[in-house]
């Protein structure tokens, strides 16, 4: 998926006074997301103050949209460096291609789990059979040891289980339910740091509550709701409109959810603290200013003006249609954030 803002950057969005103690609550942004076609999407990672929840650096929210008005999801070939892109949905279909050879079918209950590492560029378009999309696109930057590795691509279905009141599907690490891990709730792909990508069903109603890893910090991105997040020791919980972000520090060992009226559906997003600084542009993730100039001009010169089609980015087979141009680069040198 490629990011599409223009002033990709400066990061807007500071977060709202929580209702609750223990729990601070983000707003999204609304952004464009693909080239002359861009569907809108609802962006709540980064935030300004906010550039990470553990690993994970980037979360955009859609849908539910009708395909038939909206045009559905058409991402031309576009690269990446420096990160893993995780695309979960809720309904509809996606079609990914990518510059290692890789072309599989992203569906509910499916993960596609993409490393970039020194460099990759895919495509991503809604099959003609979808008619409702609705899902999320996750990012993770990966460590400084693990960012040049060689690309490459893995697909996992997931199993639900019950926990409380909840329905539970683990698509990135591994959750301990109620306390204790089961193989249903580890996910089979591929991560460099400590992480966990979850989605959580409540019905109305229902309440849960999971055991947290407290050396994590974690989010919540409420797709259905408003959900009620308690940390125990509170008093208050914390409500969380629609698609709005809620984080809690590390150091709580159990989060309590509850639905009222409505069903809730929330993708929990933990991670241990990232503590390296990192460069976020475009679709690039470095270290440095110079390293996102360097990208940006290898992608243009053997992409786009197609110079080296054998180049770190490779060519993505079976799309038709040409690449996505990168954006100008900014005239003020982009500065690291942790």
């Amino acid at each position: 998926m490629s990011n599409l803002e223009r002033d990709p950057v400066e990061l807007l969005c500071p977060p709202d006074e929580a209702t609750g103690p223990g729990v601070d609550v983000y707003e999204y942004r609304e952004v464009p997301l693909g080239g002359p076609r861009a569907m809108p999407v609802r962006r709540t990672l980064p935030q300004r103050g906010r550039t990470t929840i553990g690993a994970w650096c980037f979360a955009d929210h859609y849908g539910p949209d009708e395909v038939a008005e909206t045009g559905g999801m058409v991402v031309p070939p576009h690269p990446h460096t420096g990160l893993q892109t995780v695309s979960w949905l809720f309904e509809g279909e996606i079609e990914h291609r990518d510059s290692t050879g890789s072309h599989e079918l992203v569906r509910p209950g499916g993960v596609n789990l993409m490393t970039a590492g020194r460099g990759i560029s895919h495509s991503e378009v809604s099959t003609p059979g979808t008619t409702r999309l609705h899902g999320v696109q996750l990012w993770v930057v990966l460590p400084d040891d693990a960012r040049s590795i060689a690309p490459f691509f893995e697909h996992a279905d997931t199993t639900p289980f019950r926990v409380g009141d909840a329905t539970v599907r683990v698509f990135v690490g591994e959750l301990a339910g109620d306390g204790t891990t089961t193989d249903a709730a580890a996910a089979p792909v591929t991560v460099f740091s400590p992480l966990l990508g979850a989605q959580v069903d409540l019905p109305a109603g229902g309440t849960v509550e999971l055991a947290l890893d407290p050396t994590f910090e974690h989010g919540l991105l409420v797709d259905a709701g408003p959900a009620f997040v308690e940390v125990p020791g509170t008093d208050a919980a914390t409500e969380v409109p629609w698609a709005q972000l809620a984080h809690l520090e590390r150091g709580h060992e159990r989060v309590r959810l509850r639905a009222d009226a409505d069903p809730v559906r929330v993708v929990l997003l933990g991670g241990v603290p990232f503590g390296e600084e990192l460069v976020m542009w475009w679709n690039f993730i470095g270290r440095s200013h110079d390293e996102i100039v360097e990208f940006r001009r290898r992608w243009q010169s053997d992409v786009i003006a197609r110079n080296d089609p054998d180049g770190p980015f490779g060519v993505v087979g079976g799309y038709d249609g040409d690449p996505l141009p990168a954006p100008e680069l900014p005239t003020v040198r982009l500065k690291p954030r942790r």
